[in-house]
């Protein structure tokens, strides 16, 4: 399963979704590659602030390049989840990743400002699944301030959306970036605590989506 993390809107914590789902997959026991197909290359530099601190826990390729849609599935054969750090702006980059990908997973703060910056994004999976039809989406809720009204009225902002949002949900939490910094994920930092079993839930439900999509297809 190739899983595209993408949004044209920055600071919707792209990078930190992407390594960190990568990791709850890997201590799940299965096979897995995150594959920084973003120009800034945040995903390159946190494996590279890892192999300072840790072992690797999965391998990190680069992939920032249009080809990205043909090679991608052929190397994604060797493992059970690829994760893809997509590229922030709708661009070549951008298309080719979501050409690449099996599911398109779409982080978002709970706000109709960030439904509406998705726009352009939606567009793009709207005209890959014209050529990929199994191409499945679905927003991801980030960064989410616990305990307010916006943040227990969040599923309303979306009701207009053109793709479901999934439940689980993540929550702006400082272990994220301290462990970041050392290049570990909150699964490793902090295994029983609630970033990392919020990390885990949103793991296990994209996986379910994923195959329930495919299913009814």
């Amino acid at each position: 399963m190739i899983i595209g993390v993408l949004n044209q809107k920055g600071g919707v914590g792209k990078t930190t979704l992407s390594l960190n789902l990568a990791a709850a997959y890997a201590d799940d026991g299965a096979k897995v590659m995150l594959v920084d197909a973003d120009p800034q290359g945040s995903s390159l530099r946190w494996s590279s602030a890892r192999a300072e601190n840790v072992a690797p826990l999965f391998p990190v390729v680069g992939m920032a390049k249009p080809s990205i849609a043909r090679e991608l599935p052929v190397i994604a054969r060797d493992y059970d989840v690829v994760v893809v750090d997509g590229a922030p702006r709708v661009s070549e980059l951008g298309r080719a990743a979501i050409m690449a990908s099996d599911m398109i997973l779409m982080p978002v703060q709970p706000s109709p400002f960030d439904i509406w910056a998705t726009e352009d994004t939606v567009q793009l999976i709207r005209e890959a699944q014209i050529f990929k039809p199994s191409l499945t989406a679905a927003f991801a809720v980030n960064r989410k301030i616990a305990n307010t009204a916006i943040g227990r009225d969040v599923l309303e902002a979306f009701a207009e959306a053109d793709f479901p949002v999934l439940k689980a949900q993540v929550c702006q939490r400082v272990l994220y970036a301290e462990s970041a910094m050392v290049g570990l994920s909150v699964v490793e930092a902090a295994p029983y605590g609630d970033a990392a079993r919020e990390i885990r839930r949103l793991a296990t439900e994209i996986r379910g989506f994923g195959q329930g999509e495919r299913k009814a297809a």
